[in-house]
């Protein structure tokens, strides 16, 4: 019990810093056609895509990263698919009003709680390995701040309340804490061995969601939109440079 509530612990500063990126909601102001915020919103979503998910999926070879991302994506058109045919019709893919993005973030997470629960879970007893289980809590907290704005502001901007997608962008980063303590009860051999694997299909998932939305409408955006994104590609790739 003590090694999962140590894991959970770890994971509080990147819910925080979740929760303080998806707060842009309340400084943002309305603009037309969605303003600049798709676009950043892709570019975080894609950067991720790459630098947290499938360049660690990489490490252990070509064919987890490569067939977990289609995979990953085959799973989010099929899970569209059948949302629309429970809503008879209603519910179009590319059409989920930002929904998309929070839900390929919170996917994005799960995997990212689960790194840093074998982290805390291996650093048990050892100073150093505790320091760095502490220092890629950091890390992974200071890449949440652009993602958490990267679910609440085109959830605002299609068109919810300011709370709403406040509250959205909270909850993709809770996901972290329940992927936290899971690792820590499955620390060993099979789970690491999977990670390759659960990284890559949520960069699939990721990616999938990012061109149905807000690529989708920074393209649309013209100039302003494909800066933007470049923008937001740049800023998480930056940070991952940076902390890496």
């Amino acid at each position: 019990m003590h090694q999962i509530l140590t894991a959970v612990s770890m994971t509080a500063f990147p819910c925080l810093c979740t929760a303080l990126g998806a707060g842009a909601v309340f400084l943002a102001r309305p603009a037309p056609g969605g303003g600049p915020g798709q676009g950043l919103a892709g570019g975080v979503m894609l950067a991720a895509c790459v630098f947290n998910l499938l360049l660690p999926a990489a490490e252990s070879g070509w064919l987890a990263p490569a067939a977990g991302l289609v995979a990953g994506a085959a799973l989010l058109l099929l899970a569209e698919r059948l949302a629309g045919a429970l809503e008879n019709g209603s519910a179009r893919p590319g059409r989920s009003g930002g929904w998309g993005a929070a839900v390929a973030i919170g996917l994005h997470n799960l995997p990212q709680g689960m790194v840093v629960g074998l982290a805390a879970a291996g650093a048990a007893g050892q100073t150093g390995a505790a320091a760095g289980a502490l220092a890629l809590s950091v890390g992974i907290g200071l890449q949440n701040l652009p993602e958490g704005a990267a679910v609440s502001l085109p959830i605002w901007r299609a068109g919810a309340g300011r709370w709403r997608a406040f509250g959205a962008g909270v909850a993709s980063g809770l996901v972290e804490p329940l992927g936290a303590a899971l690792a820590a009860m499955l620390a060993g051999g099979v789970l690491a061995g999977l990670m390759p694997w659960l990284l890559a299909l949520a960069a699939g998932v990721m990616l999938a969601a990012a061109v149905q939305e807000p690529l989708a409408a920074a393209a649309q955006q013209g100039a302003g939109g494909v800066l933007a994104a470049a923008v937001g590609f740049g800023l998480l790739m930056a940070l991952n440079l940076a902390l890496g």
